[in-house]
């Protein structure tokens, strides 16, 4: 496992300190005069199983969550998103942020992300904005960076379109930058890879809903090398059913 430098931990650990100190104190202090509780909660996304069209056999299960907890103006956040197919584990990330308002609808994050897959795993700071774009588009914007000189912006963004009061169609995207070439993990410079998908989900509640879809994966440049040499496929096209809650 890849290690921080000293002088990267020391800032990390001060970065740390100063936000979960401001997490915990000022909406405290806050709380007392403007009735602000502290709030927790629970979202699942992706909770999918996926067809593939190129590969028959090839069947992944897919997940993307996040959990949360503080106020209205700071919270604690752990999101999580992976994939595994044919027993394997290809893909699997936890995010630990702190997440504070800057505005009505945007927010600053900042914390670490650790990856799991592919190997070797490795570390990456995170500095960020979420929030919701005009015309309601749900953004997430990220810079990773690594003790390795290795950076990873990623964009993604989701939308919603209610066709009826239980019928809700949600187009997403999903597009990887990276800063250099690292062949181990068949990583590219440049674009990496997009990912595109559509799926329809009918509330049973709005708290619960399956769903069906669409999901389209492409990779490029480099990236697109290194997985022809290893005999994989540089797209995919991929009909999912799953569900999605919240709690």
């Amino acid at each position: 496992m890849l290690k921080y430098t000293k002088p990267l931990t020391n800032n990390l650990r001060l970065i740390s300190s100063l936000m979960i100190a401001s997490l915990m104190a000022s909406p405290l202090a806050l709380a007392m005069e403007t009735d602000d509780p502290l709030v927790t909660q629970l979202t699942v996304d992706k909770f999918e199983k996926r067809h593939s069209t190129n590969d028959k056999s090839a069947q992944p299960f897919a997940w993307e969550a996040e959990a949360w907890l503080g106020y209205d103006i700071n919270k604690l956040v752990f999101k999580t998103e992976g994939e595994r197919a044919s027993g394997k584990t290809e893909s699997a990330e936890l995010q630990g942020l702190i997440r504070s308002a800057i505005a009505p609808y945007w927010n600053i994050q900042m914390g670490m992300r650790h990856d799991f897959n592919p190997e070797p795993s490795q570390n990456w700071a995170v500095i960020g904005l979420q929030g919701m774009a005009p015309y309601f588009i749900e953004t997430d914007l990220n810079l990773f960076i690594t003790n390795g000189k290795q950076t990873n912006l990623r964009l993604s963004a989701e939308y919603e379109a209610m066709i009826t009061q239980q019928l809700v169609l949600s187009p997403s995207a999903e597009i990887n930058l990276y800063g250099k070439n690292d062949e181990v993990r068949g990583i590219g410079s440049g674009i990496s890879s997009m990912e595109f998908g559509v799926r329809l989900a009918y509330e049973i509640r709005r708290e619960f809903a399956p769903y069906i879809g669409i999901n389209w994966e492409q990779t490029f440049g480099k990236t697109a090398d290194y997985a022809r040499h290893e005999g994989e496929s540089t797209n995919d096209i991929q009909l999912v059913a799953g569900v999605r809650f919240w709690f």
